[in-house]
């Protein structure tokens, strides 16, 4: 089966984003430019300066056709399960492949291939791109390089081409889902032995702001604007965290952060919580630095596009998931949905895998979306 070939091949590759992706990436390329994809490849440098590649490939020409979207970077996989091997060693039990990026999604990605080999001996009558991107773990990072430089998405916008998000959705067909915000307030002190009066307790300044979050969790949880039930659970998730890094009690804390993060829902002003947010960290004299803005991804569910990738499918309503995706930075494809081989249960577990089945059932349902929007 190319789709298990072609999983074991990629998660052989550690990708994990603190890394480069290079790797996997040159792979990525070469499988393409042997099906007949012209490629455009874009790289940059993240905040550490680690080299990052994102590959972008097209197979034909002209309006409309599939756009499939993917990650080549994986979450860490420490600890693993077993010992017996190693989980960039990818291993067959019964009818699991096990393996970091198996499920997350190394497999969608060999099922994309193994569908788009399947037709590579017949012109297109309209386009298929194939996109897989660094940094999805991390902030979507090497999404928002091919949103802001890549020129052939720009070509998928102009087209009104079709998009997958290929993220394992156990082949049920996903129309919408959160976005992802974030941000941090620091409060600065001054460390000293607690003995002693010379230390500035960091903590200090950042309580009463840690109030004001509190009362924003509470509206978050109760206000109906800012819920939708067509989410379960139908709130944005408001998670507060605090950490002062002080490694001992007798240290007076120089330095105390409280990072925010929650998952904004279609309809709602993510941005309007951002700026309340930043106004209670200026009145309590903390910094505030905004992390990341994600949109949410909503299509209607009752569009003819949701409706033609359930009848290929094979079921009978579209769903929502809590999750975010690289399309949070695609918000000019009009037409986009998640689908894609694997259990989102698997995701970043110490014992990841993908069924053989879902591999299977992947490459011929991508296959048949190929036909449907390529032929």
């Amino acid at each position: 089966m190319d789709a298990l070939n072609y999983t074991r091949e990629l998660v052989a590759f550690e990708s994990t984003s603190c890394l480069s992706n290079l790797a996997v990436s040159d792979y990525v390329e070469a499988v393409l430019k042997n099906l007949g994809f012209a490629i455009e490849r874009l790289e940059y440098n993240d905040a550490k300066g680690i080299r990052k590649a994102n590959i972008i490939g097209r197979r034909g020409s002209g309006q409309g056709g599939m756009a499939y979207f993917a990650h080549t970077d994986v979450v860490p996989a420490d600890p693993w399960f077993t010992d017996e091997f190693s989980p960039f060693t990818p291993t067959q039990i019964d009818d699991k492949l096990y393996g970091r990026g198996s499920c997350d999604m190394k497999g969608s990605i060999a099922c994309m291939l193994a569908a788009a080999k399947q037709y590579v001996e017949r012109d297109l009558k309209h386009p298929l791109y194939i996109t897989c991107t660094a940094d999805e773990e991390v902030g979507y990072h090497g999404a928002r390089n091919v949103a802001e430089k890549s020129a052939m998405y720009q070509e998928m916008v102009a087209g009104e081409t079709h998009g997958i998000i290929g993220e394992p959705t156990r082949l049920e067909v996903v129309y919408a889902h959160k976005g992802t915000y974030g941000f941090q307030a620091i409060s600065h002190g001054r460390a000293a032995h607690s003995s002693l009066s010379t230390g500035v307790n960091a903590n200090l300044a950042m309580i009463p702001f840690l109030v004001e979050m509190k009362k924003l969790y509470d509206e978050c949880m109760t206000d109906p604007r800012w819920q939708n039930e067509e989410f379960d659970p139908p709130t944005n998730g408001w998670n507060i965290g605090i950490n002062d890094k002080t490694a001992a009690v007798n240290i007076t804390p120089p330095q105390s952060i409280c990072t925010v993060y929650f998952r904004p829902m279609p309809g709602q002003e993510p941005d309007e919580l951002v700026e309340r947010a930043r106004s209670a960290a200026e009145k309590c004299g903390l910094e505030f630095q905004f992390k990341c803005g994600g949109t949410p991804v909503y299509t209607d569910p009752n569009s003819p596009f949701v409706n033609e990738v359930l009848q290929i499918a094979g079921k009978d309503k579209a769903k929502t998931v809590s999750y975010g995706t690289d399309g949070s930075l695609f918000p000019e494809m009009k037409n986009m949905v998640v689908f894609g081989p694997g259990d989102i249960g698997q995701a970043h577990t110490h014992d990841e895998f993908i069924e053989l089945e879902q591999l299977e059932l992947g490459t011929q349902k991508f296959a048949k979306l190929i036909e449907h929007w390529c032929f």
